[in-house]
């Protein structure tokens, strides 16, 4: 099962965008009614009432003749551009610079910062920026009731768009910061629903075989014991000795192949074990490693006295399964894995002797995080982009854990901390 990586888009939604379109000028006729109507100030009101209904054309074009539900960065581009400008030419007409409104033309750049491509953001900002100059010495006077006594020093005129410039490159460079990590998350989330959308095929697939090695075992046996007693009846028959001792040792064969099949060679009517403790987790997966790897596993669990059963969870196993994964990975010749509890809590503590985590994500918190990358360039293609770290993270904290990361100061190597309330690993 493939998904469509919405992470790696950049656009805007229109439906979005056409509904913030039409809260910005519905609140920009109601202030040039109000200063027209009922301030009765002086301004050149038809124009901006012009620039306004060419605006609102635009956004009825936007509305009907765009189909897309996705608006593309040149065109989100191309649309921010012509707000920058309507706001630009109605500040114009209304006090350039001494419009106490003037911010307001940072916004689609702001807008534009979290979910366009930065180049875009840097060309609404120069964009900005220029009318901003243009708005410092050209612009008609701000609409007054012509008793209006306000002057003061051209240095603060000049204030104002420094202020503006310096609120608008901080505000757009935060909001390609923080586009660029919620990108990155959100691809993240979309790689591990991928990888649990395949967990939980292969665990259909999983039971569906179990099911049939269930039901087949029976038909199976009655065929194999029938086979053994025609042997022992017709065993010195020559011309049908080869094909009854043909007949038990496939027999035999497909026995073995319907146990490997089966989830649990033990199973049960019901197929599934609902009440597994956190031992019966790590058995299952060290199993698993112990069959493809040659490195020593240790499982300590001397101090697991209370024992707290809990409900097959596939994301607890998957989780768990990256971590030992990754400490079978990186180990030099074993892993440790200790299981720990008491009246309060559980823990697993799961250690290897390899070279540890990267010093300069363990000492700046990073770990946990996708897409990260270490300073150390020896080992840097080594210790991949964090994304196995980042998923079994994700999946064991969902289930009420907490996560901490160290490097052991028996072995050197990496150490993983999973701890659990038993009040919420009971509620699992």
């Amino acid at each position: 099962m493939k998904f469509f990586k919405t992470s790696n888009l950049y656009s805007l939604n229109k439906s979005t965008y056409v509904n913030l379109r039409w809260i910005a000028y519905i609140g920009q006729l109601t202030a040039i009614l109000f200063v027209e109507f009922i301030l009765k100030f002086n301004f050149n009101y038809f124009a901006c009432i012009s620039i306004l209904f060419f605006s609102v054309l635009t956004n009825l074009y936007l509305r009907f003749n765009i189909k897309e539900n996705q608006l593309n960065n040149s065109m989100s581009t191309i649309y921010l551009s012509y707000d920058i400008l309507q706001l630009g030419i109605l500040l114009f007409l209304t006090g350039g610079i001494t419009n106490p409104f003037i911010f307001i033309i940072i916004i689609p750049a702001v807008f534009s910062s979290q979910y366009l491509k930065i180049w875009s953001s840097i060309m609404l900002v120069i964009f900005i920026i220029s009318i901003l100059i243009i708005l410092t010495f050209f612009y008609y006077e701000l609409p007054h009731s012509g008793e209006l006594h306000f002057h003061t020093h051209n240095y603060y005129y000049y204030a104002i768009p420094i202020s503006v410039v310096i609120g608008l490159t901080f505000l757009v460079y935060f909001g390609v910061k923080f586009g660029q990590e919620t990108r990155i998350r959100s691809q993240a989330y979309d790689k591990l629903q991928e990888i649990m959308a395949k967990e939980n095929e292969l665990l259909s697939l999983g039971g569906q075989a179990a099911a049939a090695a269930h039901s087949l075992g029976t038909p199976l046996s009655t065929i194999l014991l029938t086979a053994k007693e025609l042997q022992k009846e017709f065993g010195d028959n020559k011309k049908i000795k080869k094909d009854l001792d043909l007949l038990v040792t496939q027999s035999n064969r497909c026995s073995e192949i319907l146990k490997r099949l089966s989830l649990n060679p033990n199973i049960d009517d019901g197929f599934i074990d609902t009440n597994l403790t956190l031992f019966d987790y790590v058995n299952e997966i060290v199993r698993s490693y112990q069959e493809i790897s040659k490195k020593e596993f240790l499982i300590k669990s001397e101090k697991y006295q209370n024992q707290i059963n809990t409900h097959k969870s596939l994301e607890i196993i998957y989780g768990l399964r990256n971590f030992i994964g990754n400490a079978n990975k990186f180990s030099k010749k074993k892993i440790e894995i200790f299981l720990n509890s008491d009246k309060k809590i559980t823990e697993i503590i799961i250690r290897d002797d390899g070279p540890g985590f990267p010093k300069d994500l363990i000492d700046k918190h990073r770990l946990g995080e996708p897409y990260i990358r270490t300073v150390d360039e020896a080992n840097i293609s080594k210790y991949g982009l964090g994304l196995g770290t980042f998923i079994g993270k994700t999946l064991l904290e969902k289930n009420l854990a907490n996560i901490y990361f160290r490097n052991s100061k028996e072995t050197g190597g990496a150490e993983v901390n999973i701890t659990w309330k038993n009040n919420d690993l009971a509620q699992i």
